[in-house]
Formats: C-alpha cells, sequence, structure tokens
C-alpha cells in the first residue's frame, strides 16, 4: 500500500482527533502514537477506545490515553498489559530503514524527552510473547535540545513541530530478527511525570551482528524508578532557568558505550515564555501545575490563588 498523501494523512488524524473529543472530558491533552509509516507503506496503529474485535495491527493493543504516571507500572512497558492483540500483525523492516511514529494531533506536551527503544523476542516471532519478559535497548534519545531546562527546546518540542511525528532508524548493526519497537514521549510539564509508550511488532532483515551489552539492556517495569533524575526535574525552580543540562532516563544508547542516565547539554540560550493574566476575575479551581488553556482546552481556567493562568505555548497553559 503506498503511503497516503499529506492531506490524507491530515485527514486521518483530523478523524481520530474528532473521536478523542469524544472523550475529552476524560482524557483531555493525552493520547499515543496512532501509525507508523516507512519505504512508503502506512500501518494504521491501534484504536484504543473501540471494540478489539476486528482490529487488526501491527502495533500491540493499548487501552487510555491517559498517562502512565508510576515509572514502575505494570503497563510501562507498552502501555498495556504486555499481550498482543487478537489478531497481531507483524511488519517486516530492513535493517538501516528510517521509521516514523505519528501521535494524535495536536501533541500538547512540548517539554520532555522522546525516546525508541528495541526489544528482541526469543524465537522467529514476536506472536504470544507477553512484552514484560523482554529485554529492551534504546536506539533513539532526544532530551533538551537547546536552551534551559525550564525554557529550552526539547525532543517532544521537536516531535509537534514535525508534524506530531518522530523519525528513528533501526541501526544497520542490528542482527537480524523478531522485535517489538517502543516508541516514547515523556512529559515533564507536572509531576509526577508522564509517560506515554507504545509499542509495535517487527521482523527485522538483513541486519548485522552487534548486539546490544548487558549495560545496554533494561526491563520494562524495571528500566526506570521514580526517583530517576530525568523523571523527577521541577522545570519551575530558579535552577531550572538557568541550568542546560538534563538526564535522559533509561540505559545507554545502543553503541555508545556509555554507562546510562545519557545527560544532554545545550549552549545557554533561553527561549522567551509569554504570560497572560488570569482569563477571570472570579477565584479559580485549578491547583499550581495544573492546565488552564490552550487550543482545544474546554476545562477550567481560573488559578487557585496566587497562582497565574501563564501561556506557555499556543496549546498548552499552566498555573505558575
Amino acid at each position: 500500500m503506498r503511503l497516503p498523501s499529506r492531506q490524507q494523512v491530515l485527514k486521518m488524524l483530523a478523524t481520530f482527533s474528532l473521536a478523542l473529543g469524544l472523550f475529552a472530558a476524560k482524557v483531555q491533552a493525552h493520547g499515543g502514537v496512532i501509525g507508523y509509516s516507512w519505504d512508503g507503506t502506512w500501518y494504521e496503529g491501534w484504536h484504543p477506545y473501540n471494540t478489539p474485535v476486528g482490529q487488526t495491527s501491527i502495533e500491540r493493543p493499548w487501552a487510555t490515553f491517559d498517562p502512565i504516571m508510576d515509572a514502575t507500572a505494570s503497563t510501562v512497558g507498552c502501555n498495556n498489559d504486555g499481550n498482543p492483540g487478537p489478531n497481531q500483525l507483524t511488519a517486516t523492516v530492513a535493517a538501516g530503514t528510517a521509521i516514523t511514529a505519528y501521535w494524535n494531533q495536536v501533541w500538547p506536551h512540548p517539554y520532555g524527552p522522546m525516546t525508541t527503544y528495541l526489544g528482541k523476542c526469543p524465537g522467529s516471532s514476536c506472536d504470544g510473547v507477553n512484552t514484560n519478559s523482554l529485554k529492551w535497548f534504546k536506539i533513539d534519545e532526544a532530551g533538551l535540545l537547546s536552551g534551559t531546562v525550564g525554557k529550552g527546546v526539547w525532543g517532544s518540542g521537536k516531535m509537534i513541530d514535525q508534524n506530531n511525528s518522530w523519525t528513528t532508524t533501526i541501526p544497520s548493526t542490528v542482527p537480524s530478527g523478531a522485535y517489538m519497537i517502543r516508541f516514547e514521549t515523556i512529559a515533564l510539564h507536572s509531576l509526577p511525570a508522564q509517560i506515554y509508550p507504545e509499542c509495535a511488532q517487527l521482523t527485522i532483515t538483513g541486519g548485522g551482528n552487534r548486539a546490544p551489552t548487558s549495560s545496554e539492556l533494561v526491563s520494562f517495569p524495571g528500566g526506570y524508578s521514580n526517583s530517576d533524575p530525568g523523571l523527577t526535574v521541577n522545570l519551575y525552580t530558579q535552577e531550572a532557568m538557568t541550568d542546560t543540562t538534563y538526564i535522559v532516563p533509561g540505559p545507554p544508547l545502543y553503541g555508545s558505550g556509555g554507562n546510562g542516565g545519557s545527560p544532554t547539554t545545550t549552549p545557554h540560550t533561553t527561549t522567551p515564555i509569554t504570560t497572560s493574566p488570569p482569563p477571570t476575575s472570579t477565584p479559580g479551581t485549578i491547583p499550581q501545575y495544573g492546565q488552564c488553556g490552550g487550543i482545544g482546552w474546554t476545562g477550567g481556567t481560573g488559578c487557585v490563588a496566587p497562582y497565574q493562568c501563564k501561556v506557555i505555548n499556543d496549546y498548552y497553559s499552566q498555573c505558575l
């Protein structure tokens, strides 16, 4: 199947966004990966609020747009219980191929890292394999790209700028075989951090012979802890306004020879944040760090005293 045109992709994303709107009261400002593409082919993702009956996808089932806020949760691997769908599909991809994952529009959380992992399945297929049993290794990451922790440009912001998509190349040195690929974005605008992972089932061909080392392998749950510096960073402290170093959670990148917790350091530049006064003069109900505005936001707009609703970007305002 040929990759849809930009107009077709936008139409599909708009349809998905409409479905998301039906659940807005429950799941505002959240979501996940809704599809994948490479080599001119589009692979439809799982539709979490539809019945699983009749669904076929390379993506493992996931049930909710809500974030995972416990880094040790049993669902932190693939946003599910680890099991395949009733009609699970597998896609074939050559090592060295760039795979693009797409999130529902418009992703509202521009502050946080992007990561991509592979997990090798035992045997010739991932069918029937629970992803919680796998060992994962990180093949891509983007943390703080420029500026400071509190006001900088992050990997997730770049994902938003790229039409809510992230592209990762399968390393040519990865051995051939059956794998799960795990795309993840982590939102740091509030604490606890919000973790959004989804996984798809692959067969990698034409690979190399460089297996990941033991230091590069983690389990999920187990790969993160609730005390990881990359998950506990507070964007709103005075220190965050000048700090230019951020530690990406998880193991070292595959092939990097590092020790995990990879730091990203940026030049000391900042991007100004535009602020706005509280939209109402009546006492608010939204607590500190809560969302109070943004394109598509239908919730409250008044912050509890003494906090004010400040514009972080077009799609997200927060009580600070």
